[in-house]
């Protein structure tokens, strides 16, 4: 069985005008993974609205082997580049391996924490 694969993190820079150069220069690096990389159902880059610095990065792989093949690929190598090209200083990425997903809200529109429809299955 193959699980969906988030990747989640955060980049830090050393300026507010590092972070906000690298992002709006970086949709000509981040178009590519979307489009050219069998299995990466998203690719998101953003700036984070509390720390100044922060970048928030967050990515869906179809399964392990596209994540694989995304770490191979120019795509990353040159958004790896492009990073320190405007004082990068250091990320917290983390990888997460769905086992299940569902809707956040019920047919009522009522948020649920819970996963009801793991039990209907």
């Amino acid at each position: 069985m193959t699980h969906m694969i988030v990747l989640a993190g955060t980049a830090e820079f050393n300026t507010p005008e590092g972070r906000d150069a690298c992002l709006s220069t970086s949709a000509p690096l981040q178009l590519p993974a979307r489009t050219d990389e069998p299995g990466c159902l998203a690719y998101y880059f953003a700036p984070d609205p509390v720390v100044n610095t922060r970048m928030v990065v967050w990515e869906l792989w179809q399964d392990e082997a596209s994540l694989a093949a995304h770490f191979q690929h120019k795509n990353y190598r040159d958004m790896g580049a492009h990073f320190t090209k405007f004082g990068f200083l250091k990320g917290d990425f983390k990888k997460y391996r769905v086992d299940h997903s569902e809707p956040v809200y019920d047919e009522t529109f009522t948020p649920r924490a819970d996963f009801f429809t793991l039990n209907k299955q």
